[in-house]
């Protein structure tokens, strides 16, 4: 990975005007900020800069508005949740260009925050327009992004503006690329990826990608389906792609050329209804009965999945290996996060892992704190692991 510059390239900032690019596309019902994960993140970095007394001003996006401004999806919202994390005043400027942002700059004291009104209430954006770069570089005197999970974007906010002003990485974004880079870039081998989730279709690039780069590749979830139904087996009424069989003994041919080995299911736990404590057996993964559905791998694989785990220095980790929302589907999906957990915590594992449901499955198994990193990017953690450049990164680096 190419270098960047963090913070501990900022000398005296006292007085400076800095331009910090967070994720503070946080969720809300009635009005209320149910989860404030994401701006606990970007807390770190604020409160460095702001304790150095420079003049903290923050971009962000909220929600996807229609190119104008819409009440619901005003940062304003947002404003006292990000008050409450940083436990500090934080001002609020109407517009995040032109007077309003102007004004609400010029008054704030050293040491001071300034949260700018959404940036996507501005065509320009996510056009990455030029004249609306330079409008949002005119209130700072240098740039910091702390929004990796908006870094596969080429946006005014997340890439446009590191062209204009002194660019670097803020702490989260520091600790999410030298994460990555120590789970695919430079890792320790061997290196085992774990891919689970319903479809094939959304993780195709993903897993060309994968085969190419670890030694050994897990599939789980619904997407095992596709693969064993490529390899003829009957998976009955469970989750499948047919269609897309082609494309998996293509994956697999590439993973033998690479050296890389696929581990499928060679047992499951099916049933003939989704829900919670549905009537369930485990069988062979070639004895699946014709009105059945497998919702979770079964104990035999469990066992190959966490052999691998145990031999493994690498762990990059995307998507559940079973239903894991109902019981007594996230049995897989449990033991494997727990054998990891236990790995990493004895310093014999560094474990990556990321995008919605893992996430939400490692927080139900309890360990999500036990994992070296955790990302909570989805987007751009996905296309890292698909092996596509993130211009937001990108730009960082080239300066």
């Amino acid at each position: 990975m190419p270098s960047f510059k963090t913070l501990d390239d900022l000398n005296d900032i006292t007085g400076k005007r800095v331009l910090v690019r967070v994720d503070l596309n946080v969720p809300v019902k009635d009005g209320k900020v149910t989860d404030t994960t994401r701006i606990e993140r970007v807390a770190p970095t604020i409160t460095e800069l702001a304790d150095k007394g420079a003049k903290v001003i923050l971009l962000a996006h909220f929600g996807r508005p229609k190119g104008g401004p819409e009440a619901e999806f005003s940062l304003s919202i947002v404003a006292p949740s990000v008050e409450a994390v940083l436990d500090r005043r934080v001002h609020f400027a109407s517009d995040c260009i032109g007077d309003a942002a102007a004004k609400a700059v010029a008054g704030l004291e050293n040491g001071e925050v300034l949260l700018l009104e959404n940036t996507r209430f501005h065509k320009g954006e996510e056009k990455n327009d030029p004249d609306f770069v330079r409008a949002l570089a005119a209130n700072g005197d240098i740039y910091v992004n702390d929004a990796f999970s908006a870094a596969h974007r080429a946006h005014a906010s997340t890439e446009g503006l590191a062209h204009l002003l002194p660019a670097y990485a803020g702490r989260t974004m520091q600790a999410e690329l030298e994460a990555l880079e120590k789970g695919l870039g430079q890792p320790k081998r061997p290196v085992v990826a774990i891919v689970g989730g319903a479809k094939v279709s959304s993780k195709i690039d993903l897993l060309k990608n994968l085969v190419k780069k670890v030694d050994g590749l897990v599939i789980g979830g619904g997407m095992a389906n596709t693969f064993l139904a490529a390899k003829g087996i009957n998976v009955g009424k469970s989750l499948c792609e047919h269609d897309l069989a082609d494309t998996a003994r293509e994956i697999m041919a590439e993973a033998a050329k690479a050296g890389c080995e696929i581990v499928l299911p060679v047992d499951g736990v099916v049933a003939r209804e989704f829900k919670a404590g549905a009537a369930n057996e485990v069988v062979a993964i070639d004895k699946i009965p014709a009105d059945a559905m497998v919702l979770d791998v079964g104990p035999a694989s469990i066992k190959a999945v966490n052999a691998w785990i145990g031999k493994a220095e690498t762990l990059v980790w995307n998507g559940p290996l079973g239903a894991f929302e109902i019981e007594p589907f996230d049995t897989a999906t449990v033991s494997a996060a727990n054998h990891a957990a236990e790995e990493t915590k004895a310093g014999k594992l560094v474990s990556v892992a990321g995008g919605g449901d893992t996430v939400s499955a490692l927080n139900h198994a309890g360990v999500a704190d036990d994992f070296s990193y955790v990302s909570t990017a989805g987007g751009a953690f996905l296309e890292w692991m698909e092996g596509k450049p993130l211009p937001g990164v990108d730009v960082l680096s080239a300066k």
